[in-house]
C-alpha cells in the first residue's frame, strides 16, 4: 500500500475510536479524552491501552512521515506516531507536556508487555514532524522542527518481528497516529503532510 505523495486517510482504521475527530482526505484531527494512555507495567506498575489511534496496515518495509500541530496544557498530554502490533507489543513517539514551557520529546518501545521510555527536555513547540523507517524487525525514528532537517532520535527493534530479513517485505505492520490525555484534560491535535513510502533507510555499511 503505497502513495508517493499524500496518504489517503479514507483507508485507515481506528483503534479505540474517540468521540470527537475529523478525518480529511489527507489528514486527521483528534480531540483527546481524559484518562487515555498507552503504557505497560514498567516502574508505574499499571497497564493502559485505551489511547485513540488511526492506523494503516502496511505490508512492505516503509518510511512514514507526518507533521502534527497541537496546543496542550496538562501534564502527560501527548500526540505523535504509533506502531501497534498488539497490546503487549507496540511503539509510540511524541512530544509530551511536562510543565509550562517545557515538554519531553521521547519514545516508548514495548516488547512482551514491558515499556521503556527514552526522553529529552525541549521548549514546548507548536508542531513537530516525525519520520519512521523500517528494515525487517528494526526501525529508525527521526524528528524535525521544520520538516526539512531531520535528526535521528532512536533505533529500536520490535521483537515480535524477529526473523524478518532486511531485504524482505515485512508481515503486516499497523502504523499510524495517536493522541491521549492520561490525566483530567483534553486537547486538539492536527496531523497533516502525511506520506507513506518504500523504506528510505539504507543498510549500514
Amino acid at each position: 500500500m503505497w502513495v508517493e505523495d499524500v496518504l489517503n486517510f479514507k483507508k485507515g482504521r481506528w483503534l479505540n475510536k474517540p468521540e470527537s475527530f475529523i478525518v480529511f482526505v489527507d489528514g486527521i484531527s483528534i480531540t483527546t479524552e481524559p484518562h487515555t494512555d498507552l503504557w505497560q507495567q514498567t516502574y508505574y506498575g499499571f497497564s493502559k491501552a485505551n489511547a485513540p489511534a488511526y492506523l494503516f496496515d502496511v505490508d512492505e518495509a516503509f518510511t512514514f512521515t507526518t507533521k502534527v500541530d497541537f496546543t496542550y496544557y496538562r501534564r502527560f498530554d501527548q500526540c505523535g506516531i504509533l506502531i501497534y502490533l498488539d497490546e503487549r507489543n507496540w511503539f509510540k513517539a511524541s512530544v509530551e507536556f511536562e510543565s509550562e514551557g517545557v515538554s519531553k520529546l521521547g519514545s516508548v518501545v514495548t516488547n512482551d508487555g514491558f515499556s521503556d521510555w527514552a526522553t529529552q527536555d525541549i521548549p514546548t513547540p507548536a508542531s513537530m514532524w516525525y519520520r519512521l523507517s523500517q528494515r525487517g524487525p528494526d526501525f529508525r525514528l527521526e524528528y524535525s522542527l521544520d520538516g526539512q532537517d531531520f535528526y535521528q532520535l532512536r533505533i529500536f527493534r520490535m521483537k515480535k518481528l524477529d526473523g524478518v530479513a532486511d531485504d524482505q517485505d515485512a508481515p503486516t505492520v499497523p502504523v499510524g497516529l495517536y493522541a491521549c490525555s492520561p490525566e483530567e484534560s483534553s486537547f486538539v491535535c492536527d496531523f497533516s503532510q502525511v506520506t507513506m513510502q518504500p523504506s528510505e533507510w539504507s543498510a549500514h555499511k
